[in-house]
């Protein structure tokens, strides 16, 4: 540590800033994108209540991601940190459940 990293008071030696290898492995935690599948039972109106209620779409929006859901198999709901990630998960499960719908809804890491 050189002279110039440390403030010294006294009784105690305080860094003025961290050592160079600490400052550069700070990195944003990974993003996680919550991926709704299509199925042949789910009402195409409920997909986009669900988009609207669990992940603060727009109608516009949410009617786009449920014809991306249709045509190709899949949407994005949204893009989170992983524990916000799972928990939207879990509330797609739980309103699709309490209306007896089979939706599926996963995570899936974003692309560096």
């Amino acid at each position: 540590m050189s002279d110039e990293e440390r403030i010294d008071d006294g009784n105690s030696t305080v860094l003025d800033r961290p050592p160079q290898e600490q400052r550069n492995d700070l990195r944003r935690p990974p993003l996680w994108q919550v991926v709704i599948h299509n199925d042949d039972f789910t009402p195409m109106d409920f997909v986009v209540a669900l988009l609207i209620t669990i992940f603060q779409k727009s109608e516009q929006e949410a009617t786009m991601i449920m014809l991306d859901i249709h045509k190709k198999g899949k949407g994005i709901g949204g893009i989170y940190p992983r524990d916000i990630a799972d928990m939207r998960v879990l509330q797609v499960k739980a309103f699709a459940e309490g209306r007896e719908h089979p939706l599926l809804a996963t995570i899936e890491q974003v692309p560096d």
